[in-house]
């Protein structure tokens, strides 16, 4: 326990002192990639090409286009990778391997810009970068100060920091979010619309006038647990099978009751275009299981909860 909270003050303390070193040359490589009519190569070896990956994603999915580059791979042939107008960000925590030594002077050949993400400003990729992003570290979470554990944290915070910076430079809203990210639950969030799963349920109704019978029929054949209730083709009210629990929990002779007796009038709904996410939220807030879907108070139908956990949004 004591070990494992140590590593965690450790690299902690690592990305807080980040701050201090962070200067004119963190706006600057900001600035550059924003304007860029390029994308964006991120390369390293090691523990530090696994962290340049990771950044390519985020930027990626940040609308910033990047590719991943190993280092190694580089100078046995991928270095065709880089285009003219493309910027060069090379990962590595001593900039002095023998990999970077040889990559570094092949992309300022090219004239391609060079940003060195580093734990020596005074190294090898220190001196020959266009720009410095400082990522230098006290020590390694390692008891040995050996294995990349502080810096690589470190890596990936300044490429967070990065990827927020160019996010909001571009305006970058949770509809663009969405263009990005249209598989699994966190694209359903943000682009399912109540549109898209309310038609391929079945539509219960009853008259407003309907007996008893007609109202369980329809709720239990519907399968939706609620029925709404109509008249002159306008929504009055909604029954649930809640309702009619309660109705026959107070006893008396219900046989000659209808459907307007026992309706809750003013039901919860959500229209076409609203948000499935929302709709959920409010059967949470609710405590309900199925909303009522109309349009200029015509009823179209039902979304139920079920819906939204087979669509995956919960």
């Amino acid at each position: 326990m004591d070990r494992g909270k140590a590593t965690l003050d450790i690299e902690s303390d690592s990305i807080i002192g980040l701050k201090a070193s962070m200067d004119q040359s963190f706006v600057d490589v900001v600035k550059i990639i924003h304007f860029s009519e390029g994308r964006v190569i991120i390369t390293g070896i090691g523990k530090s090409a696994i962290i340049a990956s990771k950044i390519v994603a985020t930027l990626n999915s940040t609308g910033t286009p990047s590719v991943f580059m190993h280092a190694a791979d580089a100078i046995h042939g991928d270095l065709g990778i880089i285009q003219k107008q493309d910027m060069v960000i090379c990962i590595s925590k001593s900039g002095n391997t023998p990999e970077i030594k040889v990559l570094v002077p092949l992309i300022k050949t090219a004239g391609n810009k060079l940003i060195g993400m580093t734990g020596d400003v005074n190294s090898f990729l220190g001196r020959n970068s266009d720009y410095i992003l400082d990522t230098t570290v006290k020590q390694e979470a390692c008891p040995n100060n050996l294995a990349p554990t502080s810096s690589t944290i470190a890596q990936m915070a300044i490429g967070d920091a990065l990827a927020v910076c160019l996010l909001d430079c571009k305006g970058f809203s949770s509809k663009d979010f969405a263009k990005y990210h249209p598989g699994g639950s966190l694209g359903k969030r943000l682009y399912l619309k109540v549109a898209d799963v309310y038609p391929n349920n079945p539509v219960p109704v009853v008259a407003h006038d309907a007996p008893l019978p007609t109202v369980i029929h329809e709720i239990s054949s519907k399968r939706l647990g609620a029925t709404a209730v109509i008249k002159n083709e306008l929504l009055k009210g909604i029954i649930t099978d809640g309702d009619l629990r309660r109705m026959m929990e107070q006893g008396g002779d219900y046989s000659s009751k209808t459907a307007s007796d026992i309706m809750t009038m003013n039901p919860k709904s959500v229209t076409p275009d609203m948000m499935a996410v929302d709709a959920f939220n409010l059967m949470k807030s609710n405590n309900i299981t199925q909303l009522v879907v109309v349009e200029e108070e015509s009823y179209l139908g039902f979304i139920h909860l079920h819906d939204l956990l087979n669509e995956g949004i919960i």
